[in-house]
């Protein structure tokens, strides 16, 4: 089963690009580990000071190695130096995916490709 890690680290603003530059080799290192599918760490463009995280992972087994692994615990130490003020960041299990278009290129809202009773 697929995990997303999605939310939002707030920072001190005026330490936002130290924090982004310290942080980029911390997110490369991290894209190497088995079961990563996404790790994306960006700056929210309408809120000064505030990082987008979002993270694919293969499996419940992918994320814990990530877990005990270095490049999470460089990455919180790292951001730690930047003034953290604040963290909202939730994991979802996924058991179903798909496009949002439809054969037609037409958004959808429904799960159209799986029908449930």
């Amino acid at each position: 089963m697929k995990i997303i890690i999605s939310g939002t680290v707030d920072l001190d603003p005026a330490q936002m690009d130290a924090a982004m530059a310290a942080a980029k080799p911390l997110i490369v290192g991290a894209l190497t580990q088995d079961g990563i599918l996404d790790y994306d760490w960006c700056p929210d463009p309408l809120n000064p000071g505030r990082i987008r995280v979002f993270e694919r992972w293969a499996s419940t087994e992918a994320l814990e190695n990530h877990f005990n692994n270095h490049w999470y615990s460089d990455m919180r130490e790292t951001l730690g130096q930047f003034g953290i003020r604040g963290a909202d960041v939730l994991k979802y299990q996924i058991d179903l995916a798909e496009p949002v278009y439809d054969e037609t290129g037409t958004a959808r809202a429904d799960f159209f490709t799986h029908k449930t009773d």
